[in-house]
């Protein structure tokens, strides 16, 4: 039975990078680390692959992980930075906010780019389209309405009619 998500496992090619993306810039906070090195049978099993190894971390937002692989061997392609959001895989990770205005202001002070300042959907959430140093989307989103559910009807049908 499934009982909820976990994580999300982003790959990258520096994860140096991504951590002080993630930590010092959104505020995330490293759980554990660790690596794997070539021969790990279970681990290649796992994810796939021939002779795979990596360095990693699991980060923590709020109820949330977020999981990084550096993999090391085999390599991988490099990010595409600019990948549009209707592309096929995942196409963003998105953050529970309080004062969305005021993290914005922050986030675009520390060097991220975003689409557009805060826009109001529905008159339910407040939300932003921002991208981590590897061209990744993630969201930054304030529920304004807690009364309401995602999974309602009327909530998808109000954001359809604002477009």
């Amino acid at each position: 039975m499934i009982q909820g998500i976990h994580h999300v496992a982003i790959a990258t090619e520096d994860l140096d990078k991504m951590l002080d993306f993630y930590v010092r810039v959104l505020g995330c906070e490293i759980v554990v680390r660790y690596d794997w090195d070539k021969g790990s049978e279970a681990a290649d099993k796992v994810v796939g692959l021939k002779d795979s190894s990596t360095r990693h971390a699991m980060i923590r937002a709020g109820n949330a992980y977020i999981e990084l692989f550096q993999y090391l061997t085999p390599p991988g392609k490099p990010p595409v930075k600019d990948r549009p959001v209707n592309d096929c895989g995942i196409t963003h990770i998105c953050f529970d906010i309080v004062g969305v205005e005021a993290e914005y202001e922050r986030l675009r002070a520390a060097g991220v780019q975003f689409n557009a300042p805060p826009q109001v959907l529905g008159g339910m959430v407040r939300t932003a389209y921002g991208r981590d140093p590897e061209g990744n989307v993630f969201e930054i989103q304030e529920i304004i309405d807690p009364s309401v559910s995602f999974l309602l009807p009327e909530f998808v049908g109000e954001i359809q009619r604002q477009g």
